[in-house]
């Protein structure tokens, strides 16, 4: 296997025992995955917002946030590499990092089968390829057993309020919920991956219904009932960590999908 990341940069295995390295992550799934790959030893700083698993994060140091990390504090750490995702991180910022931190693994997983690839690549890299394979196993099994899609229906997916932003139909959360027969609205007059969007009837015509996201706003029962009465339509509070953190969440993430129907 070819260790190559997202943007075609080649990277070396390492050896845990002659070579321990020093990681920094900007990705918060992707700070869960290190960890239940067993490398949070390995891992010298983290975001804020990674969470996840709570045990084996409040030991690493924190560095800020996906979009606004304190770059001094990266460098006192002295890490040896840096996982980074090109929706969550900002490229200036990964470019003023990748001038001291030697190894930079950028990420851009858009459908829940590319997990598979980005377990076994940091399988590979940090050789822990047998615990990346029991992963890939977990995640087969959950997707074999994923309910066949009976009707499709078309959701309005929404990420944020004030002002009312979704996601378009190439985004991971779009590819994880057409797995049971999900599409998304998405705007045709804007090429953004998030784009902003009106309620406007060219909008509510053409949905069956609404899904919240728990993040990154933290929709609530009262969003969901305000919503239904304006709208006239079904609305349901979704887990975005489920449906949007790739990594080793996707495997219940996958669960998750079937009790959504």
């Amino acid at each position: 296997m070819e260790l190559i990341d997202a943007i075609g940069t080649h990277h070396a295995v390492i050896s845990l025992k002659s070579d321990p390295p020093r990681i920094v992550s900007l990705v918060p799934s992707l700070t869960e995955l290190l960890c239940d790959l067993g490398l949070a030893r390995y891992m010298v700083g983290r975001t804020g917002f990674c969470i996840h698993p709570e045990n084996s994060v409040k030991a690493i140091a924190k560095i800020g946030g996906t979009k606004d990390v304190n770059i001094e504090k990266i460098r006192r750490l002295a890490p040896t590499h840096l996982i980074v995702n090109m929706d969550e991180n900002e490229k200036p910022t990964v470019d003023i990092l990748s001038q001291f931190i030697p190894n930079v693994i950028v990420t851009h997983p858009l459908e829940s089968r590319d997990n598979l690839t980005l377990y076994r690549l940091f399988g590979a890299i940090f050789d822990v390829d047998a615990r990346a394979e029991q992963l890939c196993m977990q995640f087969d099994q959950a997707y074999r057993e994923l309910i066949p899609v009976v009707t499709t229906k078309t959701m309005l997916y929404c990420i944020w309020k004030d002002p009312w932003m979704t996601i378009s139909s190439e985004t991971y959360i779009a590819n994880m919920l057409g797995l049971i027969g999900w599409k998304t609205w998405t705007s045709t007059t804007s090429a953004d991956r998030y784009p902003v969007f009106e309620w406007d009837d060219n909008v509510v015509r053409k949905i069956d219904g609404v899904l919240l996201s728990s993040e990154p706003y933290r929709f609530t029962e009262s969003h969901v009932d305000a919503l239904e009465k304006q709208l006239g339509l079904p609305v349901q509070l979704v887990d975005g960590e489920m449906l949007s953190w790739y990594g080793s969440r996707a495997i219940a993430g996958l669960q998750y999908l079937n009790t959504l129907r």
